[in-house]
């Protein structure tokens, strides 16, 4: 299976290279430009007219890598189907900012009903068709807690949080792209780690998923380091939330989530933390939120930053498959 998964990732990178090459033209032919919010680094204005939407390229090769190599199941299409529901929502939200040149997109809870109508889908699923149970798995100690009807709502809550969190990493060339690469090859180990377990044919389907989304991010990055040729946008930040969540939920490794993808709980957090300081203090706790901005205006280069959440990301992604190891 192992050299089956290897030919996948291979396979899927070098399709996304390929559509990307393809699709940056199409990108600046649709007039699909980024804009920049004013309030932002003096830095990343750069950046305006950057062609935006090149997560739906990321995508397309995902998708096609799947249907290639993934072993079709009901596990794969749950994690599939969230994914590119994900992908549809920062779709409408790019392209009304985007194309139609209306600076705000979706709303706020249009995309909040969009992210919790999948959400509901997804849980149905989960519990109705594949039958997994309603439990928490508590790693190290290797027990399980039986949530009963509050595994729905954390369910819930870990889409939800999840793809928001790794859409407002997004904000500096190569950031959200690298760090989810890193996140992605965490979960295609613990997917082979876990194939003989109880949920064999989710872990099957998470090793190759992880790995094909670990390709798309790296073949992404090929044109989005610094300076970045193309964003992602909401196309793909949402949809690589959803994956994350949806492989970490088809695992039972929800709790390991918030370790591997410790870059997007820092910068989800970093946002909230600000927001109820000036809203109740008025003051603000960081320069700027998300983090990663705070650091830039603290004098780090825009590489610099992202070179050291880079890291960070790895150490995490470290971390989280050992606690899987030692609680096997």
């Amino acid at each position: 299976m192992i050299y089956h998964i290897l030919l996948a990732f291979v396979a899927t990178f070098i399709l996304t290279c390929i559509l990307g090459k393809l699709g940056i033209p199409v990108l600046k032919s649709l007039h699909a430009q980024q804009s920049i919010r004013e309030e932002g680094p003096e830095s990343h204005q750069a950046k305006a007219g950057t062609p935006t939407m090149g997560g739906a390229f990321m995508m397309i090769a995902l998708t096609l890598g799947v249907a290639i190599f993934a072993p079709w199941n009901v596990a794969t299409g749950m994690i599939l189907f969230l994914t590119l529901g994900h992908c549809l929502l920062g779709f409408f939200d790019d392209f009304v900012k985007a194309v139609k040149k209306r600076n705000l997109g979706l709303t706020a809870k249009q995309k909040l009903l969009g992210q919790f109508i999948l959400a509901a889908i997804f849980c149905y699923c989960l519990t109705e068709i594949m039958v997994i149970p309603t439990t928490l798995w508590i790693p190290v100690v290797d027990t399980y807690v039986d949530l009963g009807i509050a595994y729905y709502v954390l369910t819930f809550l870990v889409i939800v949080a999840t793809s928001n969190a790794v859409n407002l990493t997004d904000g500096l060339d190569g950031l959200a792209s690298g760090t989810s690469a890193i996140a992605a090859i965490a979960f295609s180990v613990i997917g082979l780690m876990f194939s003989s377990s109880i949920n064999a044919m989710a872990a099957e389907s998470i090793a190759y998923f992880g790995a094909m989304v670990t390709a798309v991010c790296l073949g992404f990055l090929v044109f989005n380091t610094n300076p970045a040729k193309v964003f992602m946008g909401d196309t793909g930040s949402l949809a690589l939330g959803a994956a994350f969540a949806g492989m970490a939920i088809l695992t039972k490794t929800e709790l390991l989530l918030v370790i591997i993808g410790g870059i997007f709980v820092m910068e989800a957090l970093s946002v909230v933390i600000q927001v109820i300081s000036f809203k109740t203090r008025g003051v603000r706790v960081f320069k700027m939120s998300p983090i990663h901005h705070h650091f830039e205006l603290l004098g780090w280069s825009e590489q610099t930053v992202v070179n050291r959440f880079w890291f960070g990301g790895a150490v995490l992604a470290i971390l989280g498959v050992l606690l899987a190891t030692v609680s096997m």
